[in-house]
């Protein structure tokens, strides 16, 4: 954590989170934790963060629909940009124009490369291919090892904890 108001509240809970075990050894934990919630703001800071994350998180989805609309538009103008070249180059074609000069462009038709077309690829020399380097499959190896096969050179490490927040 860095040197944030949650951080700063976090270093005065502990210590009086401390304080209070050491003068009242005692202390059941539902005590303990409504005087700590009485005496600082940090349960009220860390519903806060979540709360914000929470936001962040809506706006992030909401976002990416947006992008995911947009994206689709995008290819909808890409393919109508195409047909519209098509179309335009079908006319020239056909109205045997090599070449239209216009004030903002210049179209012209040219000669493109052949086309490769593979009918065999088993056929192809090797000279052609290029090598793969080995490709590690992470999902097999973990599924290996929590089945409990031992896998040189690889081990499960400690799962780590994490947030579950719940939205009713």
């Amino acid at each position: 954590m860095n040197s944030s108001p949650l951080n700063t509240q976090l270093v005065r809970h502990r210590h009086l989170r401390d304080a209070l075990l050491e003068r009242y050894p005692e202390i059941d934990d539902e005590t303990l934790q409504d005087t700590l919630d009485g005496l600082t703001d940090f349960s009220d800071m860390i519903a806060f963060m979540i709360r914000s994350a929470i936001e962040d998180a809506a706006m992030a989805k909401g976002l990416k629909g947006l992008l995911d609309e947009l994206r689709e538009r995008l290819v909808r103008l890409e393919r109508r940009a195409d047909k519209k070249r098509e179309l335009a180059q079908e006319a020239m074609e056909q109205g045997g124009y090599e070449k239209l000069i216009q004030p903002d462009f210049t179209a012209s038709l040219r000669q493109n490369r052949p086309s490769l077309t593979i009918v065999d690829e088993a056929a192809i020399p090797e000279d052609f291919w290029l090598p793969q380097p080995p490709k590690l499959s992470r999902t097999l190896l973990r599924d290996e090892l929590e089945r409990g096969v031992a896998v040189p050179g690889a081990l499960l490490g400690n799962a780590a904890r994490s947030l579950s927040v719940r939205i009713r």
